[in-house]
Parts: structure tokens; sequence; C-alpha cells
């Protein structure tokens, strides 16, 4: 069969029109959630070299308070036997801390010390280092999600649902009752005399075992010093295997009234 130029241009124009209706295969990873970035500082009222890092998350705070950025500053026990003890710290949250300095292969556990979504950790009055561990905790989208809502306070409990997604089997929901912010006359120890600031201090920290795309309902024991406007839950999904953060979220108390 003799072709021409004008057939090979008309089958040029068919494979063409043709080719508008075929979709090409695509392999994408679909992710369940955007981006967010846990800052975990570990801190003490004992320790002189502290109030540079409580005053940077404090700023942080601030500056990230509409985006997923996630405070939670666990004040450790271990500075308390050097003459000030730090009414906000728990033996819990050293042991916390503890268990990050197996999880990232680093020798000794130090103050400040700030951990983000459980991958890098870094002296916590870095501020540089720490803008950039924010922006990339930001840019990578979560692999799992978790959702909380229908909070509620009484009797001294509150109460909140729970909604995991992809979460996988290796991982746990940590349940975090936080202080927004607080001062404190320092009346002893390395910081005597100075009236320091804090802001999302961890007034009690829950573990419930979870099971992949696990739902439920918890209570949470509320302390004496509780009001609806100072405190809220932040929720943590967490791998048991490498101490990544995988998810967070959290849910403010409703006002009073």
């Amino acid at each position: 069969m003799r072709i021409t130029k004008i057939s090979i241009l008309a089958i040029a124009v068919i494979a063409f029109v043709g080719s508008a209706f075929i979709k090409p295969a695509t392999h994408t990873n679909v992710a369940t959630g955007k981006g967010f970035a846990v800052v975990e500082l570990f801190t003490s009222e004992g320790c002189s070299s502290c109030p540079p890092a409580d005053a940077l998350v404090a700023k942080i705070q601030k500056e990230y308070k509409d985006q997923p950025v996630y405070i939670l500053a666990f004040h450790v026990d271990y500075w308390n036997r050097l003459g000030w003890k730090d009414a906000f710290s728990s033996a819990d949250y050293s042991k916390r801390q503890s268990n990050y300095a197996n999880y990232l292969h680093i020798q000794s556990v130090y103050t400040p010390q700030i951990v983000v979504n459980g991958k890098k950790e870094f002296v916590g009055s870095e501020e540089g280092t720490l803008r950039n561990a924010i922006k990339a905790g930001l840019q990578k989208p979560s692999s799992a999600q978790i959702e909380l809502s229908n909070i509620k306070t009484e009797a001294g409990k509150a109460t909140l649902h729970y909604q995991a997604i992809d979460n996988g089997n290796n991982s746990v929901l940590l349940l975090a009752l936080v202080e927004r912010s607080a001062q404190t006359s320092v009346k002893a120890g390395e910081n005597k005399g100075r009236n320091l600031a804090h802001v999302q201090i961890i007034g009690h920290l829950q573990t419930v075992a979870l099971a992949n795309g696990k739902g439920g309902i918890e209570s949470i024991a509320l302390p004496k010093e509780f009001n609806q406007q100072n405190w809220e839950v932040i929720a943590l999904l967490q791998n048991t295997q490498t101490g990544e953060i995988i998810g967070a979220a959290k849910q403010s108390f409703p006002s009073a009234g």
C-alpha cells in the first residue's frame, strides 16, 4: 500500500486525538494528612541554660499559632536534687527523655534538649536548627492521623473521643494534658531570684494502647489548678519501634458557662 504525506498527517492527527482520551499510568503516594511538627522541649527550672530555650519555644508558639506546630514542655526531675524542686517536673518525663536517647542513639541526656517529631534532637536554644526542623516537618505529609472530638469536663475528669487512622499496629496514642502558660519565682538553685515564664507545660501524659485504626473514649484526671481557658489536650501517635511521631492533633476545652 502506498502511503502519501497526506495519509501520514492524518494518522498523526488521529493518534494525537486518541491519546487525549487515554489516561496515562501514574504512581502516587497517597498521604492521609498534612505535615506537622511536634516540638518536645526537655527543660528544668533548676537549669540556668534552660530559660533561653523556654523563651524560644514561647516565640515559636506565637508565630505558628495557626499552623500544626505542637509545643510540649517536659520538665525533668533530675535537676531537683541541686537546690530547687521544679513543681512541674516528673520522673516520667525524665524517663521519656531517656527513651529518646535510646531511639536516637545518643550517649546521654541533657537540658535544654529539643526533639522534633521523635526523629531529630538538638540543643533547645538553637533557633535556626529548630526552625529548619519545623519547616521540614510541615513539608512532609503525615502517614497517619489522629482525630479528637466531644471533649467534656465533669467531676474532676475530662473525657474525649479519639479516632486513629492508618497508624499501623506498632503505635501508641499519647494524650498530653497541657497548661498553656505559667510563671514561677525561683527561690534557690541556678536560677535563684529569677521569675521564669513557661508555655505548653505537660501536666499529665497518658498512654493508650492502639490497634490499627482504633477509636474510643478516654478519660483524663484534671489537676486542682485546672481551668478550661488555660489548658488543652494534645494527642500524639508514636511508633513504638522507632520513636517517630506519625500523627498529632490538639483539642481545646469548651468555654465555661
